[in-house]
């Protein structure tokens, strides 16, 4: 009688590949596991993760509101916004490792400039960037209870996208934070990228920076997209890389070279940017 022969499940190309690879490594997939790991997830993404995250956002958020009147807003940030996010990375569970932290100086302000493909891209930045930054946020996150308050007391800047003069002015608040150290990030794209691919820039980061002459930031984060697609709950364990990149200095730049200064940033980050499949 002939041995039964056993069968290996190839795995699919496409967006499930990648999340799968980050988790399972190498070319052979046993499908029906990959569907039981996802099956399971989901339970524990209810039973667990999501009240961690509820939970964590809380307390971190009024130990802020309530600390804010004793605790200077930079040493709140270190340790609330960091433990925040590492908790809730840990949990889901989401690896993060990071390259090039070598390039930044503490001691200087710097003007950051990120690709945003997923909300995870907040807990790896928060959670392991290591220094402090204030982000530019749209108004309509202010309205998100204890989280808009909490980050409003942190000194990070709302901006309203339908009001050009609100706009400007908040940018005004923001050059008087950039002291000591404390940088402004930007999500130049200015919304998450539905398909993985890096998008048209604004060019509001690049105008502060020339205002400020502060030197820009570039970084790359790949895994996120595999670990929360935009405008989904399907999260999934997965593995995240943040690249920092060499600070681009704006000497020799003026307003009428913002095209070129936003198109040399946006190269360095698309360069280790994994496209999709």
């Amino acid at each position: 009688m002939d041995k039964p022969t056993a069968v290996s499940y190839r795995r699919p190309s496409g967006p499930e590949t990648q999340r799968f690879a980050a988790i399972i490594p190498g070319e052979e997939r046993n499908l029906p596991l990959e569907r039981l790991l996802r099956r399971l997830h989901r339970i524990y993404k209810w039973l667990v993760v999501i009240p961690v995250l509820g939970l964590s956002t809380f307390i971190n958020g009024m130990s802020v509101v309530t600390l804010v009147w004793f605790v200077p807003p930079k040493t709140l940030s270190r340790i609330f916004g960091k433990s925040w996010a590492r908790i809730n990375s840990w949990v889901t569970p989401m690896i993060v490792s990071v390259k090039g932290r070598e390039h930044i100086d503490p001691a200087q302000s710097y003007v950051i400039v990120c690709n945003h493909q997923s909300q995870y891209d907040i807990f790896v930045l928060y959670g392991w960037l290591g220094i402090d930054f204030k982000w530019i946020m749209k108004q309509e996150l202010r309205n998100i209870p204890v989280i808009g308050v909490a980050c409003e007391k942190l000194g990070h800047i709302y901006v309203d996208r339908s009001n050009r003069e609100a706009a400007l002015a908040a940018i005004e608040m923001a050059k008087s934070r950039l002291i000591d150290g404390t940088s402004v990030l930007f999500f130049p794209e200015g919304t998450r990228s539905r398909d993985g691919r890096l998008k048209k820039f604004k060019r509001g980061a690049f105008h502060l920076a020339l205002d400020l002459q502060l030197p820009l930031l570039p970084i790359t984060i790949n895994g996120t997209r595999e670990i929360l697609p935009s405008d989904t709950l399907d999260l999934f364990p997965g593995r995240a890389t943040m690249t920092i990149h060499k600070p681009i200095s704006i000497e020799g730049y003026g307003p009428e070279q913002i095209m070129a200064l936003s198109d040399q940033v946006r190269q360095k980050i698309e360069a280790v940017l994994e496209q999709p499949a």
